[in-house]
């Protein structure tokens, strides 16, 4: 870079020796103030050093300055002071631009003495366009501090105020336009863009600023081509070629961004279009060539064939007054006569009439260069104003340096918007954006704003017109819906591939960058899916059939319980009412009520609440229910146990509440326990689908010991009713509790293992049908012979019928050898029959063994003449046990459980 400068500066030195006597076009007015102007009114020079190439829109910039000097004479707001110009073409070439600024410098020589009449310098250049020139006069230029103050040069170098101390500018520089263009790519989610650049110091440093901000935004080039400089050069047609076939060949890229001349667009249209693959892209054109309506060739081609482009321009300014200043023009006026230039563009076609040739250049006033060429003149009038008008000055004096000192801080204003520059020397203005529509005439208009960018907050405002390229596809892979993005080593960022998302995971924008988990409480997803899908609530619902067959079995054996109880209470004094030792039994049925009434809260949506007292509730209930078997097991043993002693001591063991209190005490302790330590509580599982809802018992422990403790209690009963299994018919319950106690042990073994190993909605149906079976064996064993005989036997509920079978038990089938009964067992169980219910006296029975068959006796004592009783011929004997019965009636017998 150094080197580049110092050739510039050599270049000059030469320049200033060789060519400083050559005559050149200028435009010129006189003023007080004098101020120089640049503009590329050519476009390029030569191979023989001529300037070429006539750009009419560079020649209405030049007279936009003219009619801003103009209106700032007219205004008087400098009083007596004066602006003139001097208008130099710099024919868009460094060299001619750098010969052509001698003019605004005092070593400018007039005529042919190089050395005497040195003409009056300005005080300030406005120009020029292209940052390149720019940055070679602006160190020209700065040899005398002279200030420039270009309206279009956006490289960012030249914010080096170290390097560039004269330069100022009223466009903000490169880095915002690269950072806009982002913006806009990022908005469309345009990621694989192919980039063309001018190689100068513009191109170069808009793709270094366009690569750093892509880069923070994952956005990749699928290629970059730079074209040379100058439109002579003779690699220009190769870097043509090579343009227009990266475009052609990566169909995938369908967006470009280009910092390319108007005349490079123009040759890149005119060779692109001709294949098909090169038509309808998406163009994002910088503010070199935004409005350059003649890069298309609308005689061959359409903007159709080209796609959609839009612009980013310099800020927009108010062309209206500066069309009626064109049209105010006379043919004859001293502007026509003596600026060469505008002459010249007039002279061109001598068919075409004035008024068309100023309507051309009326047709080329672009809005961004009214703009900032205006602020550019009102940025120096405000600096004469504040030099001179406001303080006093001596302007033949007035020295550059202190000029551009004053112009550093001047503010100024237009429009109705102050203005002032910045740290930078640079206006922060802020950029347009277009979009290129076809006019009616089959041209182009460039005049139609879609939104802007904000410098400041650094955001970009755009109108819904955008919307028409929404579905444009620009990206070097592409995740959709339900797939997340998998870097690629050794590839581009944008170049990623894609996998799907694992089983309850989803992603639901395109190129996710990651899959999101759901929610897996309430929702559940499939391999590669794009949303989280309601899970469906498992749980053994109302309506399920299994459910209403086994409500209706409970509802069932909750109505017989009740019914047993009316017919129990109905008959309350009846023989088989009062051997079920009555209130043992009206408990008992109550306990079984709530083992049905428990059974309902397995069922159904689970909740805390629910968890906690299916299972209290049915531990309690039950525990009752084996605690009154237990009782009433214990009083059959109590009732025929004729061993003094051992009577004596279950007597003082046998207290029916206490030992229901005790047993119900133990397991309330259990429930206790497990409610404080370790509750019941709802929880749920994902079952593909679906949410299976369930009740966690937490402590399977607890859970275990409260069903041990009921089995416990149920051994218990079992064993003592196994004992008492062979009393009298009417008074013998204790097969029928050793029965029910069987079919609880056999459903409750079976329950474990199927406990363990039914999963799902149907898992608490499991111990539902369990308690069932256990509540129906006690009712049906219990109850349901008694409930035949008091309804449909009722001979058999009677006194009398109670002493003949308790006779018929007595005397079994003992028998002597001639099939006779002894005469002293008939007349002893003679008068048991006569003995009232009441006070039949049974503790002077015969033990249990002596309840046995004679004939059993006889062959364990293997004797045939011992008689049960003793026998007399005169009158029968009574034994002294049954004597002893007389005296003593047996209150029990009548309250014996079954």
């Amino acid at each position: 870079m150094k080197l580049f400068f110092s050739f510039w500066g050599l270049l000059s030195v030469l320049s200033l020796q060789f060519f400083c006597c050559e005559p050149n076009q200028e435009a010129k007015s006189p003023g007080d103030i004098m101020i120089g102007g640049l503009f590329p009114i050519h476009e390029s020079v030569s191979k023989t050093g001529q300037c070429d190439r006539f750009s009419v829109a560079r020649l209405a910039q030049s007279l936009m300055m003219v009619h801003a000097v103009e209106e700032i004479n007219r205004s008087g707001e400098l009083g007596n002071i004066t602006l003139g110009f001097h208008i130099m073409d710099s024919c868009a070439d460094v060299t001619t631009a750098l010969r052509n600024t001698l003019s605004f410098m005092k070593m400018n020589p007039n005529g042919t003495d190089c050395q005497h009449s040195p003409r009056p310098p300005v005080t300030a250049v406005i120009g020029d366009y292209y940052s390149e020139i720019s940055i070679a006069v602006t160190r020209h230029l700065n040899l005398e501090q002279i200030p420039q103050i270009s309206y279009g040069a956006t490289s960012g170098l030249l914010s080096d105020k170290t390097r560039f101390p004269s330069f100022l500018r009223t466009v903000p520089q490169d880095d915002h336009q690269a950072f806009a263009i982002v913006e806009i790519l990022k908005k469309n989610n345009w990621t694989w863009v192919g980039v063309v650049a001018t190689d100068g110091e513009y191109g170069r440093y808009a793709v270094e600023r366009l690569r750093h901000h892509a880069a923070k935004n994952s956005i990749c080039f699928a290629y970059i081509n730079f074209l040379p400089e100058f439109l002579v050069d003779v690699s220009l047609n190769d870097s043509i070629a090579e343009t227009v076939k990266n475009i052609t060949d990566r169909e995938k890229v369908s967006v470009i961004v280009s910092f390319a001349k108007p005349d490079h667009m123009k040759s890149i249209f005119n060779n692109l279009l001709e294949n098909d693959k090169g038509k309808h892209k998406v163009w994002l054109a910088s503010d070199n060539w935004s409005q350059a309506a003649d890069c298309l060739d609308m005689k061959t081609w359409s903007l159709n064939d080209v796609g959609t482009v839009f612009g980013i321009t310099l800020k927009s300014g108010d062309t209206s007054k500066f069309k009626r200043f064109l049209r105010n023009l006379d043919e004859d006026s001293d502007l026509c006569q003596n600026n060469p230039f505008l002459s010249d563009f007039l002279k061109r076609s001598p068919k075409a009439s004035f008024q068309s040739k100023i309507e051309e250049l009326a047709n080329m006033s672009y809005p961004y260069a009214a703009f900032s060429i205006e602020l550019a003149v009102r940025a120096i009038a405000a600096t004469v104003k504040d030099l001179c008008v406001d303080k006093q000055c001596n302007i033949s004096t007035l020295q550059p340096e202190t000029f551009r000192d004053a112009l550093k801080s001047a503010k100024f204003s237009m429009e109705g918007k102050k203005y002032s520059f910045n740290d930078y020397s640079d206006v922060d203005s802020g950029y347009d954006l277009i979009l290129w529509r076809s006019s009616s005439q089959n041209t182009v208009d460039m005049s139609y704003s879609i939104g802007r960018f904000d410098i400041e907050t650094k955001r970009l405002y755009i109108s819904n017109v955008i919307d028409q390229i929404t579905g444009v596809s620009s990206k070097c892979s592409t995740c959709y819906p339900g797939q997340m993005k998998v870097t690629n080593k050794g590839f581009p960022v944008c170049c990623y591939g894609c996998r799907n998302c694992s089983k309850n995971e989803y992603s639901n924008t395109t190129d996710s960058a990651q899959c999101y988990k759901c929610d897996e409480n309430t929702e559940y997803s499939d391999e590669g899916s794009s949303s989280c899908k309601k899970r469906l609530d498992l749980f053994l619902k109302w309506g399920d059939p299994y459910h209403i067959t086994l409500l209706a079995f409970t509802s069932l054996g909750a109505m017989l319980t009740l019914t047993v109880d009316v017919i129990f209470l109905a008959r309350w004094n009846t023989p088989v009412v009062r051997s079920s030792v009555g209130p043992i039994c009206i408990v008992l049925l109550f306990s079984l009520l709530c083992t049905f009434g428990s059974v309902p809260l397995f069922g159904a949506r689970p909740s805390d609440e629910k968890c906690r007292a299916r299972q209290v509730f049915f531990g309690l209930s039950f525990t009752l229910s084996v605690s009154c078997i237990l009782v009433k097991s214990f009083k059959i043993i109590l009732a025929f146990e004729f061993d003094p002693v051992t009577q004596d001591v279950l007597k003082k063991v046998y207290k029916p509440p206490a030992i229901i209190a005790l047993c119900m005490a133990g397991q309330a302790v259990v429930c206790t326990v497990w409610l404080s330590y370790k509750a019941p509580q709802k929880a749920s599982e994902p079952l593909d689908e679906k949410r299976l809802w369930f009740c966690n018992e937490n402590s399977y422990p607890a859970f275990g010991a409260m069903l041990a403790y009921i089995g416990l209690l149920a051994i218990l009963g079992f064993v003592l009713a196994f004992k008492g299994r062979k009393l009298p018919q009417c008074y013998n319950d204790a097969k029928f509790i050793t029965f029910s106690m069987l079919i609880y042990f056999i459903a409750w073994i079976i329950f474990g293992p199927v406990y363990k190993n039914v999963k799902g909605e149907y898992h608490p149906a499991v111990e539902m049908v369990v308690i069932v079976i256990s509540a129906y064996a006690i009712l049906f064993c219990q109850f349901l012979i008694k409930c035949y005989i008091i309804l449909f036997k009722q001979e058999k509920n009677t006194e009398a019928a109670f002493r003949q079978e308790v006779r018929e038990f007595s005397y079994g089938s003992d028998r002597d050898v001639e099939g006779n009964r002894p005469d002293g067992v008939q007349n002893a169980a003679l008068s048991l029959e006569s003995l009232p219910l009441e006070s039949l006296p049974l503790e002077s029975l015969p033990s249990p063994e002596s309840f046995q068959p004679l004939s059993d006796r006889r062959r364990s004592t293997n004797t045939d003449t011992q008689p049960f009783f003793p026998v007399s011929n005169a009158q029968p004997a009574l034994p002294s046990s049954v004597l002893s019965l007389r005296k003593k009636p047996l209150q029990r017998f009548s309250s014996l459980p079954t």
